[in-house]
């Protein structure tokens, strides 16, 4: 699922909840044995995940359903947070109305990129946690261009005005840097540039784990899949060819 609005084929969500196969759950809905929020569905009908969904009467079960995670691209100018006391657009405005969906972690106001949002809590335990310590890499473009050997320093650690600070990574690029940090304290990759004297005038996250932005444009979002899952959780085991594409597919549009 892909959108702003989005939502899913009625036939794919019976199947998920295990109610029938996609053909059959086809089926179903065609001999008119299916309703959605009371009223009998059509085949080709999109539902979101609060519409009250009913099998000859019966009330489709939706606890199997309720673990689900999305990829946000997430735009500049929205707030990481459920809501906020000042009015400004927060992320789950460009979301669908998930019951308990959550961001996962902190992307600030001004930057942009890559965002989990998700119901399930020990997913965002496990990518929150510093002890699991997920790699999170950005591309930031900067008031200067910082050399490799200024970019070098981060990675030996830099004094922050909350402590040391490291990047796991540092490198230079036009215009600006890739940096990834292991770590996730409040607009850190900004700090540590500015320390440097190269003020960031654009951030952008582009892969958590082995998960990549690829081609979402800002606003756009699609749920994850267990294959997204594992390699979200498990970079190490993403095959090579696979990583590079990836890389290129992320890099080449927004790099």
């Amino acid at each position: 699922m892909t959108g702003q609005g989005g939502g899913e084929r009625l036939q794919k969500r019976l199947a998920r909840a295990g109610v029938a196969s996609r053909r059959a759950a086809e089926e179903l809905i065609t001999a008119g044995r299916v309703t959605v929020n009371g009223e009998v569905a059509t085949l080709g009908r999109t539902v979101l995940p609060t519409d009250e969904i009913r099998v000859d009467g019966s009330l489709v079960e939706t606890e199997a359903l309720e673990k689900v995670t999305f990829l946000l691209h997430k735009p500049a100018g929205y707030v990481t947070t459920a809501r906020d006391e000042y009015g400004r657009r927060n992320v789950l405005s460009a979301m669908p109305p998930v019951p308990g969906l959550h961001p996962v972690g902190r992307l600030d106001k001004d930057s942009e990129g890559l965002l989990l949002l998700t119901t399930d809590g020990q997913l965002t335990l496990t990518l929150t946690h510093p002890r699991y310590g997920h790699e999170k890499a950005y591309r930031a473009w900067t008031d200067g261009e910082p050399t490799e050997t200024e970019l070098r320093s981060l990675e030996d650690g830099i004094e922050l005005d909350d402590g040391p600070a490291r990047a796991l990574s540092a490198r230079p690029a036009r215009g600006g840097a890739f940096v990834t940090l292991q770590e996730g304290r409040n607009r850190q990759v900004r700090r540590m540039l500015d320390a440097l004297g190269y003020p960031v005038t654009r951030l952008l996250r582009y892969r958590v784990g082995g998960l990549w932005l690829g081609d979402l444009d800002p606003g756009e979002y699609r749920e994850l899949t267990g294959r997204d899952l594992h390699d979200l959780l498990n970079p190490a085991q993403v095959p090579r060819h696979a990583w590079e594409r990836a890389e290129r597919e992320t890099l080449g549009r927004w790099g």
